[in-house]
C-alpha cells in the first residue's frame, strides 16, 4: 500500500543543504579515542543546548513549533534537545539524548552520515506529548559516544552498528523498541528487525531496505549511478582519507546541500551538528564504512556470521513503514525495489513538498506520525 502526503517541511534560512545514504566502509587501526566512561546515567551538555535544560525536557524557545511554507522567509528558533547522557554499552560509552515517560513505549531514532541526533530535536518532543520514551543515541565515531579502549578497531561495517545499539538496548534495561531513522540509522534500524526481531516492535525507515552486500558491491553500475557514489571512490584513496579529516565541516555542508536540494537550512541549524563531527574516532569510522562496503578493507572476524546472514538479503517480518522524500538527491533505491523484502504489515509514504534526504529534520510532523502509525500495526 502506497500513499502520498503533501506535509509543511521546516525551511531555514542561509546556505542550501545536502546529505548522502552512506554504509559500514573503513579504515583499520585504533584512533586516538578518549574515553568517557560512564557506569551511571550522567548528564552533561553539547555545544548549543541550553545550561539550564532538564533531562526530559525540551526547552522552550522563541517560535518553538512554527512551520512556514516553502519560498518563505520566516523560521523558528531551532528546538533543543535535553542534555546529553552517557552509559557504558559493549565496546563503548554511548552519549544519547533521552525524553518522555520512563514507564512509555520506547522509540529510538538512529541517525545518518554526515549528520547527527539534532536530525530529530523536532520529532522528540512531538512523540513525548503522546507519552512515548525517545531515546537518540550518537552513533560510533559521533558526538560523545567513545570506545572503551584505545586498542579496539575503530569499525564501521554494517552490522557492528546494529550491535551497538542492542548493546545500548541491554545498557538500559529495554526489551524492545520501535527503531526509526534514515541514512545509517535506517540501514540500522532494518538489520536489528531482520537479525533481532524479538527485540524489534516495529520500524519506520527512509529509503528502504538498505541492508548492504559486499559482493553486490564489487559489480560495477551505470556511469551516473557511479557518479552519484564520488564520495565512496574519494574516500577509498589516502588522499579522501587525509581531505575528509581537513575538511570534516565543509564536508558535511557540501553533502547536506547535494542531498536536500531544497532544504534552505541556516548556518545555526548546521552548526548545530558540527560538533558531532569532532569526535576523535569519526573519520576512522566513515572511511572504514565505506572501505568495508567495497570490500577494500576487512571486517573484524567476530561478525562474519551476522554479515553471512545479512549477504542473504533477509527480509523483515515486524510492522514496517517505509518513507521518500520527494526531492531526494542522495542515491537511493526505488520503493517498488524492496517492496518484496518486508512481509509484514507495511506502508509506504512518499512525503511530497521539496523534502530531500534528512526526511526527519525536513519534516518533523510526517516522520512522528509515521512511528505514530507504524506502533498502532503491533496492536
Amino acid at each position: 500500500m502506497s500513499k502520498e502526503y503533501n506535509y509543511p517541511r521546516r525551511q531555514f534560512l542561509g546556505a542550501a543543504a545536502m546529505t548522502i545514504a552512506a554504509g559500514p566502509l573503513a579504515i583499520l587501526g585504533a584512533a586516538n579515542a578518549q574515553s568517557h566512561r560512564s557506569s551511571a546515567l550522567t548528564a552533561s551538555t553539547e555545544p548549543g543546548q541550553p545550561q539550564g535544560a532538564q533531562p526530559g525536557q525540551f526547552p522552550t524557545q522563541p517560535g518553538q513549533g512554527h512551520t512556514s511554507q516553502p519560498g518563505t522567509t520566516k523560521q523558528s528558533s531551532p528546538t533543543a534537545l535535553p542534555p546529553i547522557k552517557q552509559v557504558d554499552a559493549g565496546v563503548l560509552n554511548i552519549g544519547y539524548a533521552e525524553a518522555g515517560p520512563a514507564d512509555g513505549p520506547v522509540v529510538v531514532l538512529l541517525h545518518g552520515w554526515p549528520y547527527d541526533i539534532n536530525s530529530f530535536a523536532e520529532v522528540a518532543p512531538i512523540l513525548t506529548a503522546k507519552s512515548y520514551r525517545v531515546i537518540i543515541p550518537h552513533l560510533r565515531g559521533y558526538g560523545t559516544t567513545r570506545f572503551l579502549s584505545d586498542s579496539t578497531m575503530r569499525n564501521g561495517q554494517q552490522s557492528v552498528v546494529a550491535v551497538d545499539i542492542i548493546a545500548l538496548l541491554d545498557a538500559l534495561k529495554i526489551n524492545t523498541a520501535i527503531f526509526a531513522g534514515f541514512d545509517w540509522g535506517a540501514r540500522t534500524a532494518c538489520i536489528i528487525a531482520a537479525l533481532w526481531p524479538e527485540r524489534c516492535k516495529a520500524i519506520v525507515s527512509v529509503s528502504g531496505y538498505l541492508i548492504g552486500n559486499q559482493e553486490a558491491g564489487k559489480h560495477p553500475l551505470p556511469p551516473a549511478a557511479e557518479h552519484d557514489w564520488w564520495y565512496q571512490f574519494y574516500f577509498a584513496t589516502e588522499r579522501g582519507q587525509e581531505g575528509y579529516d581537513k575538511n570534516r565541516h565543509d564536508f558535511a555542508r557540501l553533502i547536506w546541500q547535494l542531498a536536500s536540494p531544497k532544504w534552505n537550512f541556516d548556518a545555526a541549524t548546521f552548526d548545530r551538528s558540527t560538533p558531532a563531527f569532532d569526535n576523535p574516532d569519526h573519520v576512522s569510522i566513515v572511511i572504514h564504512n565505506y572501505r568495508w562496503r567495497l570490500a577494500l578493507a576487512p571486517g573484524e572476524v567476530k561478525y562474519d556470521d551476522l554479515e553471512r546472514r545479512l549477504a542473504t538479503g533477509p527480509v523483515i517480518t515486524v510492522p514496517t513503514i517505509t518513507m521518500e522524500g520527494d526531492a531526494n538527491g542522495a542515491p537511493h533505491p526505488e520503493p517498488a525495489a524492496y517492496r518484496n523484502k518486508f512481509t509484514g504489515k507495511y506502508t509506504h509514504k512518499t512525503i511530497t513538498g521539496g523534502i530531500g534526504h534528512n526526511l526527519p529534520q525536513e519534516a518533523p510532523q510526517a516522520f512522528a506520525d509515521a512511528i505514530v502509525e507504524v506502533a498502532g500495526y503491533t496492536v
